[in-house]
């Protein structure tokens, strides 16, 4: 048993456990993107954007522990080994933020709540992951590399906020991070409200550190394992064309961490939605709303790739080495999060 028990088996339970934590986080914290946007930007409520910053904060501050302790390459990232490209960032970001928008969900959310039994989110995770792998290695690919190829860093300091801090001011990277995140904590904690949230608190930190031991496993793997797999966390972009490739294909690929990652999210909203009583098949009744849903899943997939990185990757797992791509992809995102909003409720005022 244990001589086929490989490496990429191994990251593969590190992607589950992470993906586990995620989903739980997701049905039983309310932990979502678009949620979090339509409360600030509708609800006059900044609780749920307070709960993504306190994930940010925690998942900077243990990512960089990890990188003081030794225990985390960061610069063998995805995120911080490829040259930073602003407008692809700006332009992937508004893309896929819109697209969140018109399908209800980022994919992230999409495989939560289709772990609680809705199957309009399942053709969200379909469409999104053809889209993402037409993008990224099918038809679009040529298009997408002529205007956004992702080239190396040549330069000995990654594309990294608190690297490039660290060069100026001489100081350890890792002490800037935690620094950083702290701040962050700080500022997300600053509300009287927020602190009295003990639930919404402790769901952003265990979101935050699920992606702190996304890098922790891979990293372990890296060193001690005997095959060169990638030291990676949580994203759920090309993740999830990755996860339909191999249910197709499962003989002739091996299992990753990011089959791993979305497998977890799954069980862990099937669990969570389990708990809070709420799971129940939903289907889409209106022929309007599914083609509004496939029309955004499509773009999101086609943004997450260009802006490398979706709400998680970006939005989280790119925060938490304080990639520069990662403030910039997610204000973007939020920003086409917003306009998509205000089309769909203005377009139903119209209706009225």
């Amino acid at each position: 048993m244990f001589e086929t028990f490989t490496d990429s088996h191994l990251v593969a339970l590190v992607g589950l456990f992470g993906g586990v934590l995620l989903g739980l986080a997701a049905r039983l914290g309310r932990f979502c993107t678009l949620g979090a946007i339509e409360d600030l930007l509708y609800g006059g409520s900044d609780l749920r954007m307070r709960m993504w910053a306190i994930a940010i904060g925690t998942a900077v501050i243990g990512s960089f522990g990890l990188i003081g302790a030794g225990l985390l390459d960061a610069g063998q990232s995805f995120y911080l080994s490829i040259r930073w490209m602003p407008l692809a960032s700006i332009i992937g970001g508004l893309m896929f933020g819109y697209g969140m928008a018109l399908a209800g969900n980022c994919g992230y959310g999409a495989i939560a709540r289709l772990g609680g039994g809705d199957l309009r989110s399942f053709v969200i995770v379909l469409v999104m992951g053809v889209s993402t792998y037409v993008t990224l290695s099918g038809p679009l690919a040529p298009i997408r590399n002529f205007f956004f190829f992702q080239n190396e860093v040549t330069s000995e300091t990654p594309p990294g906020l608190a690297h490039h801090a660290a060069d100026l001011s001489g100081l350890p990277v890792h002490m800037i991070g935690i620094v950083i995140g702290a701040l962050i904590l700080v500022a997300a904690l600053s509300s009287a409200e927020m602190r009295r949230e003990y639930k919404s608190v402790l769901w952003s930190v265990v979101v935050g550190l699920a992606i702190v031991s996304g890098w922790a496993g891979t990293n372990y793997v890296n060193v001690n394992g005997f095959d060169a797999l990638p030291v990676v966390s949580h994203s759920f972009s090309a993740p999830v064309g990755e996860s339909i490739l191999w249910a197709m294909t499962g003989s002739l690929r091996p299992v990753s961490f990011a089959v791993g990652s979305v497998a977890g999210i799954w069980i862990g909203a099937f669990i969570g939605s389990l708990i809070k009583g709420h799971f129940r098949w939903e289907a889409c009744e209106d022929p309007r709303e599914l083609r509004r849903q496939i029309v955004g899943a499509g773009i999101m997939g086609i943004g997450a790739v260009i802006a490398m990185g979706c709400t998680v990757g970006q939005g989280l797992t790119a925060f938490s080495v304080l990639s520069i791509s990662a403030p910039v992809t997610f204000v973007s995102i939020f920003a086409g999060a917003a306009f998509g909003l205000r089309q769909l409720i203005e377009g139903f005022r119209v209706a009225e």
